[in-house]
């Protein structure tokens, strides 16, 4: 006769010691490994254990660094900050998704995205960032500096200096203050590029045009904020845009395409203008 109650097992007048069982789940985990630039990269299968489903996947990762170390490897390089879902430092491949799928299924960030979602015996490919514009840096780390020039090339909005405004001083429609709002939450995590079959960064730009261009502040510089910004994002090697959608969809903050709408009637309108790059 075998009894047994929560973290106790008896048979035949045997207790298991419940510090010594098993509470986690154990995973495979075959994680893109590459040393540097140059080096060729491959995928190197691990095995880890005890895994709670309360655990972020960042933390998941930490619990196999920390096995590598005691066991003299090198730990898996991989890029994080606030992990909150907040900073866009985090950007994993997960089973072939950008971020992996939140609970609910919809799109989350790497921090944000835990170990509930996956399933004791699970195997999860973990690689990069792919794109020719976001090289590797070591392992899961790519560098994405080049969505900071792009941002770089946009300028400034001329403001006048002194004492601060009355708020009411200049009126802004609701619709477009919300709709500023919105392309603001971007966190310029890359996931957009990531999703892209063409690993095109028009969703970041066209978020980065649109929350300036949309208020009276960033009229005086939007035509040349949008050439140059357009213009800088082809320098860095980005794809182009067909409008196929999987960026809004990978996006963790929801930016919507019709951004990449404004930004394309902001361009034209700016090439007719005649407002040019600068070189």
């Amino acid at each position: 006769m075998t009894a047994t109650r929560e973290g106790a097992s008896f048979a035949s007048g045997t207790e298991t010691d419940p510090a010594m069982a098993p509470h986690g789940m154990t995973l495979t985990l075959r994680i893109w490994r590459q040393k540097g630039p140059s080096d060729k990269g491959r995928m190197v299968t691990y095995q880890v254990e005890d895994i709670s489903p309360d655990m972020s996947f960042l933390e998941m990762l930490d619990v196999l660094n920390e096995k590598l170390i005691l066991a003299g490897d090198d730990p898996v390089v991989f890029d994080h900050d606030c992990r909150e879902g907040i900073c866009g430092s985090c950007g994993l491949m997960i089973n072939g998704t950008a971020h992996g799928r939140g609970t609910s299924g919809g799109p989350t960030t790497t921090c944000q995205l835990h170990m509930r979602k996956f399933k004791d015996g699970d195997s999860i490919d973990i690689e990069p960032w792919r794109a020719t514009a976001f090289p590797v840096i070591k392992d899961l780390s790519v560098d994405r500096s080049a969505l900071d020039r792009i941002i770089q090339s946009g300028g400034y909005i001329s403001a006048p200096t002194g004492t601060a405004p009355e708020a009411h001083s200049i009126l802004v429609p609701k619709k477009d203050s919300d709709a500023a709002f919105d392309a603001a939450t971007c966190i310029g995590c890359g996931a957009c590029v990531a999703a892209c079959p063409n690993a095109s960064s028009m969703l970041f730009t066209a978020a980065k045009v649109s929350h300036l261009g949309l208020f009276p502040q960033g009229q005086p510089e939007r035509d040349e904020r949008v050439v140059n910004m357009i213009a800088q994002q082809d320098r860095e090697g980005f794809g182009g845009c067909t409008n196929i959608g999987e960026c809004s969809a990978a996006c963790p903050k929801g930016i919507s395409m019709e951004n990449i709408s404004r930004l394309n009637h902001d361009l034209l309108g700016a090439l007719r203008a005649g407002a040019r790059p600068k070189s």
